[in-house]
């Protein structure tokens, strides 16, 4: 394998793990050439799309194809390809973005242009619509041009009536980041978690948009209390997961935030939390993404933050 090759392996990696898309020295579409998209069917009409980024649930049949989320943007005509291959062809009517990241939101434009109608939450629109700074990331993210922006949104909550059954789409407080949208479908015992589940990772948690650790575990506490043992859970990045899946990603990240709570109560610096090596038990499960310091650097502002 050429270093070049090996260079876009890795950055491939972390977009999919994370969203974030390395600075390698290759075109823009060059980057995604040797992305694959890879269906894993969900329930009897949800299928999830892997490929860079975050993960697409595909909601099809009769009436259309609902989209939740659409990746980045050189993917488009994979995605549609993929979308196609699973639903016989029908037309793309509604794309949901769980949140505004760009891995999550950078289809829209090229959806919009061919007849979708894009859906957020009110806070992903305003965070799409203006420049943003992502303090995990380190960088600056410019807004999206005006065709990408969604149309319709909400605050609370919204239902689809599609394809013989019904969409529960509803917010929760801020986790993530401060528009996240979680996707129920009931009737088929799916679920569509967005970014408030990595399935086997250390999170990326955008607190520079509202994101807080203490939210995460509430958006997964109030979905723990909703789903069933065999709901099939789809993750924002990793695997199709389920209740346990879930439960335990949950019960990491509370162990994660008491450890650095009290390293912090005790007056430690980051950088003496970060020597202390407290995720140390957890690396080998947890640390296959974002790695335990950046994540221990992430909870430690959080928790840090006057409130």
């Amino acid at each position: 394998m050429s270093p070049r090759v090996r260079l876009l392996n890795v950055a491939l990696l972390v977009a999919a793990v994370t969203g974030i898309v390395l600075a390698v020295r290759l075109p823009a579409q060059g980057r995604f050439d040797a992305v694959r998209m890879r269906a894993f069917p969900a329930g009897p009409r949800q299928v999830m799309l892997a490929g860079a980024g975050g993960n697409i649930g595909v909601w099809y049949g009769a009436d259309g194809v609902v989209l939740i989320d659409d990746q980045f943007a050189p993917l488009s005509d994979k995605l549609r390809a993929a979308v196609d291959s699973v639903s016989g062809g029908k037309p793309i009517r509604f794309v949901l973005n769980t949140h505004w990241h760009g891995d999550h939101t950078g289809g829209n434009e090229k959806l919009a242009a061919a007849g979708a109608v894009i859906i957020a939450h009110d806070n992903a629109r305003r965070r799409l619509t203006v420049t943003q700074f992502r303090t995990f990331a380190h960088d600056t993210v410019p807004a999206a041009p005006p065709g990408a922006w969604p149309i319709v949104t909400f605050d609370d909550s919204l239902t689809f009536h599609l394809n013989g059954e019904e969409a529960s789409c509803f917010h929760v407080a801020p986790a993530h980041t401060d528009g996240d949208v979680i996707v129920y479908f009931p009737a088929s015992n799916v679920i569509h978690m967005g970014d408030t589940f990595f399935n086997g990772f250390y999170p990326v948690i955008d607190i520079s948009t509202g994101g807080s650790i203490n939210g995460m575990i509430a958006a997964d506490d109030r979905v723990l209390a909703l789903i069933g043992p065999d709901t099939k859970v789809i993750p924002g990045h990793g695997p199709l997961g389920d209740k346990a899946a879930l439960k335990a990603f949950r019960d990491m990240m509370a162990t994660v935030r008491d450890r650095i709570a009290a390293q912090i109560k005790a007056g430690k610096t980051l950088e003496q939390v970060q020597a202390a090596k407290p995720l140390a038990d957890l690396d080998d499960t947890w640390g296959k993404g974002m790695k335990a310091d950046r994540f221990i650097e992430v909870v430690y502002n959080d928790l840090s933050r006057r409130r």
